[in-house]
């Protein structure tokens, strides 16, 4: 039933000769790896507004700050496309960082990434029911459900594969792309009505600033700003995605996001300053909702119902954001594993090409990121973009320095474009420490060094395995006896006899063990032993309080001290249910054994299965030992 319920889901598996299929164009490519960067759209005006509000009397700095922001985009992509022609392997911060400055700062590079993925999931799709509450205010009270929810079905959809889920998203992206521009050309029309009206205050009296706290706060409203940048470096760590050339693709993909990404972010601050809007605090309607509700109108035929395209496709997008991160993550965690930095699991293909074990670790992260923050986005933006910009300067500076080894025409002047990024990124991450640390930034600085130990501690183990393993000075090992204990339940059945008939296969030497808790008699037992079988001994263990692993645990501990140069080997008869829900109507005291005896070194465990269902029952007549 579940392969069933799997394929369904899923879709069939693909041939790993079919890789080549699963590459993305640059159309493709922009909805699966652009959404993330251009979803920031929705949100970014309006967080540079929440923090000037504590000033209303500098609201108009505004757009000014968003220029700025995109002057800083420009020098972030400008720098990234030569990371995509120098590393065209993939990668991204975590490569260049790890190849150029060291192990540990590519691990802190990883570190950020990972969790600035994570954070991208759950802010995105925050932010996207945060956008359809906006303009349904009922739904408020069930915005951790709708966040769930989207976090699920976004999983379940990228398991399916990179090229159905750039087909799926796809129409909601461009969707979102022709409503937010339409928005932005009929507001710059309609602004000059908007220049005349009387400005809008908030609430509150300007205060009187001093020129140290003026540029504290516009500080601040940039940092918050900047979370327009994140997902920039997600094409640099998916370039083995494109379709060939890998290169050439992956930076005019990069370019074209870059140059939406600035004319859209420019005209929604324009609007949002030229309309005098004002974040809700209570966070019931979103800046992008206001600009479209007083651009379009909510009760003109027609406009109206550009207004709930706008807040439908916002929603969309910033939900399909996050799919950005379902691309990055898995690549980026794979290639940790391929380093044995995390979990080897997290390398493999899935049944449809992708790095599905990675997908789900994602996906369940977010939604605990989701469910702890109660899905208020305005709560996770804080620990949001910190992460990324660690990320930047560090990949900047691996470049800076793979710049100064190479010996390519050419490469003084990328070496000042890459010293220019990772001197501005580096700028920019310090003041974003500064000024969000107390929001809540610091569980991102605590959780960097908390996930680089993790890093270290999973590369340790597998450095232990290996050196545990290796077959230098390998002695092979003399077993003078093989002792085998047969555990054996208080009724006889046709499974024990195999199990029996296997033990002696593999060993002369072989002990049945049975114990006998008091609820039923063992001298039924024992006559049916006698009867059925003759060359090996039982051995009745008495259970006073009714356990039945600890005695048998007991005896096997027993063997082995009494034995030391003998092998034990403990066989175990179980039965194998037809039906999956047939294993609760059972004691699993076989599954207890094995999970017990697994960390007892020197023991080896054998099951010998027995299906059921491959013997008819007569009609009418109930076996008479029903285990």
């Amino acid at each position: 039933m579940l392969p069933r319920v799997k394929r369904f889901l899923l879709g069939s598996p693909l041939r790993t000769t079919e890789l080549h299929e699963q590459k993305l164009s640059k159309k493709a490519a922009l909805t699966v790896f652009a959404s993330d960067n251009l979803s920031s759209n929705a949100y970014a005006t309006e967080e540079i507004l929440l923090v000037l509000m504590a000033a209303p009397a500098l609201l108009h700095y505004a757009f000014p700050i968003s220029i700025c922001i995109v002057a800083l985009l420009t020098i972030v992509v400008l720098s990234y496309g030569q990371l995509i022609r120098a590393y065209p392997s993939g990668g991204g911060a975590y490569t260049v960082a790890k190849e150029n400055l060291g192990v540990g700062a590519g691990l802190v590079a990883a570190a950020a990434l990972l969790i600035d993925y994570i954070l991208t999931v759950a802010v995105s799709v925050a932010a996207g029911v945060a956008a359809i509450v906006s303009a349904f205010p009922v739904l408020l009270p069930y915005r951790t459900l709708l966040g769930a929810l989207a976090i699920a079905i976004l999983t379940l959809v990228n398991l399916r594969g990179a090229r159905e889920s750039a087909r799926a998203f796809a129409p909601p992206v461009y969707t979102f792309l022709v409503t937010i521009y339409a928005l932005i050309l009929v507001g710059l029309y309609r602004s000059g009505e908007a220049s005349g009206a009387p400005p809008v205050t908030a609430p509150g009296d300007a205060p009187n600033l001093s020129q140290l706290a003026l540029i504290f706060l516009l500080c601040r409203a940039f940092a918050h700003g900047c979370v327009a940048l994140t997902g920039v470096e997600a094409i640099s760590n998916g370039v083995q995605a494109f379709q060939p050339p890998v290169v050439r693709n992956a930076q005019i993909t990069m370019y074209i996001m870059a140059v939406i990404l600035g004319s859209l972010f420019l005209g929604l601050s324009y609007l949002a300053t030229e309309f005098r809007i004002l974040p809700k605090l209570d966070g019931s309607e979103t800046v992008v909702s206001q600009i479209a509700r007083q651009v379009f109108g909510v009760s003109v035929p027609g406009w109206g119902l550009l207004y709930y395209l706008t807040q439908f496709s916002t929603m969309a997008i910033l939900i399909l954001a996050a799919n950005t991160s379902y691309a990055g993550f898995p690549r980026l965690a794979s290639i940790l594993a391929a380093d044995r930095f995390v979990p080897r699991q997290l390398a493999n293909l899935g049944d449809r090409l992708v790095f599905s074990n990675g997908i789900i670790v994602l996906g369940m992260a977010a939604l605990a990121l989701i469910w702890a923050f109660g899905g208020n986005v305005h709560a996770l933006i804080p620990l949001y973009a910190i992460g990324v910009f660690l990320s930047f300067t560090l990949s900047q500076s691996g470049l800076v320095v793979h710049w100064l080894r190479s010996h390519e025409a050419g490469r003084w002047w990328r070496f000042g474009l890459n010293a220019l990024g990772a001197l501005t990124t580096g700028l920019v991450l310090l003041i974003i420490a500064v000024v969000k640390f107390q929001e809540g930034a610091w569980l991102v600085v605590v959780a960097v060094p908390a996930v680089m130990l993790l890093f270290w501690k999973t590369r340790r183990h597998y450095f232990e395995l290996q050196t545990e393993l290796t077959l230098s000075d390998f002695e092979k090992p003399r077993v003078a006896r093989h002792t085998v204990i047969v555990p054996v339940p208080i009724h006889l059945n046709r499974v024990v006899l195999t199990a029996i008939e296997y033990a002696k296969s593999i060993s002369r030497d072989v002990i049945a063990v049975t114990v006998n808790t008091g609820e039923a008699k063992a001298e039924t037992l024992l006559h049916n032993w006698k009867k059925f079988v003759e060359d090996v001994p039982l051995i009745v263990l008495d259970s006073p309080y009714r356990s039945v692993a600890r005695p048998l645990l007991r005896f096997i501990g027993e063997i082995e001290d009494l034995r030391p140069d003998d092998k034990v080997t403990v066989v175990l008869p179980e039965f194998v249910p037809k039906r999956w829900w047939h294993n609760l109507l059972h004691n699993q005291t076989s599954l207890i054994l094995k999970g017990a005896l697994l960390f007892r070194p020197g023991i080896v465990v054998t099951s010998v299965p027995h299906h059921l269902g491959g013997t008819r029952v007569t009609q009418g007549r109930e076996p008479r030992h029903a285990q």
